[in-house]
């Protein structure tokens, strides 16, 4: 493994009895980058992090982490990395200074070293001052902060961010963000999976994985540029819903989809697109409120490849039969 690549994935594969939940996936990480895993869920986002933590075996291929086989050195990885989950993994009858004990306990920090990183931890947290409050009474955006705190107690070289930001609110995300950034900026390497794709526009490199495969990889705006290379335009209608039922049985709409209450519409032309879209829409009775070109989102890229390899599947299956 070069030195400067902190995972190194080649040809990964699991297969559970018939279903193949990653499949053949080669990609990399450098050192002190954040790495976006991105993709809906039942994609191969949580087997693959299962496996690179040495938590489960690969059915062919291999990857090292932090220079270890992930299938014949698991033990030395896991001294190595930091790992949370959605689920924070922390024990809710413990206070908040239990749970940075225990885990120091884990990690077996010296108790001189384990008093330091616990004023640390409490620091990055925010939660000086709540050391013995039960962890359950913590709202989510503090739990979510406590469980980053005890996965980066030992201070691994590489941490692990299985889905973290699920179920908390924009705010508390954000603030997460914002943790994560600090540890980046401290050389941590951040491998991060998550299916809010407004998130991977903090990450330095993302792969978009769809049923198991790798899709595509580069950086947010390389994706952008890559992928959407006709004009993107929003369009806030009073009824979206049908709004884009409409636009979508149109030939010069090349890619439809809904974001948030608005329509995104890709088209070759943007003042054709622009003209056709209110013509088409007022015939229905469809107010049109608002029509601007926009920049691509990560959305907008990952709803484009989906529905290119629906097409490619469709094509494949019509050739077979």
């Amino acid at each position: 493994m070069s030195e400067e690549l902190a995972i190194d994935i080649k040809d990964l594969t699991k297969v559970f009895g018939d279903f193949t939940a990653v499949d053949h996936l080669t990609c990399n990480v450098k050192k002190g980058e954040i790495f976006g895993f991105l993709g809906a869920n039942g994609s191969g986002k949580s087997t693959t992090i299962k496996m690179l933590c040495g938590l489960l075996k690969s059915t062919s291929g291999t990857a090292t982490v932090a220079g270890f086989d992930i299938n014949t050195q698991s033990d030395e990885i896991k001294y190595k990395i930091g790992y949370m989950s959605q689920r924070f993994s922390l024990y809710e009858d413990l206070t908040v200074a239990e749970n940075i004990r225990f885990f120091g306990g884990i990690y077996q920090i010296p108790d001189d070293k384990l008093r330091e990183r616990t004023k640390w931890v409490l620091k990055m947290a925010g939660l000086e001052g709540k050391e013995n409050i039960l962890t359950r009474e913590l709202a989510g955006g503090w739990k979510q902060r406590l469980a980053l705190g005890c996965a980066v107690l030992h201070v691994p070289a590489i941490v692990f961010l299985d889905e973290p930001t699920g179920g908390v609110d924009p705010i508390s995300r954000r603030r997460f963000w914002d943790l994560i950034l600090l540890l980046a900026d401290m050389g941590t390497t951040i491998f991060v999976t998550t299916h809010y794709l407004d998130e991977a526009e903090y990450c330095n490199r993302v792969t978009l994985l769809h049923q198991g495969k790798l899709i595509a990889e580069g950086s947010p705006d390389g994706l952008k540029r890559e992928y959407i290379k006709n004009p993107m335009l929003e369009v806030e209608t009073s009824n979206v819903v049908e709004a884009l039922e409409l636009v979508q049985q149109q030939s010069w709409a090349l890619d439809t989809s809904i974001f948030g209450t608005y329509l995104h519409v890709s088209v070759r032309d943007e003042p054709e697109g622009i003209a056709s879209i209110k013509r088409v829409l007022s015939e229905k009775g469809i107010e049109v409120k608002r029509i601007e070109r926009i920049v691509p989102s990560l959305e907008d890229v990952f709803l484009h490849l989906i529905e290119e390899r629906s097409k490619e599947f469709d094509s494949a299956e019509a050739k077979a039969s």
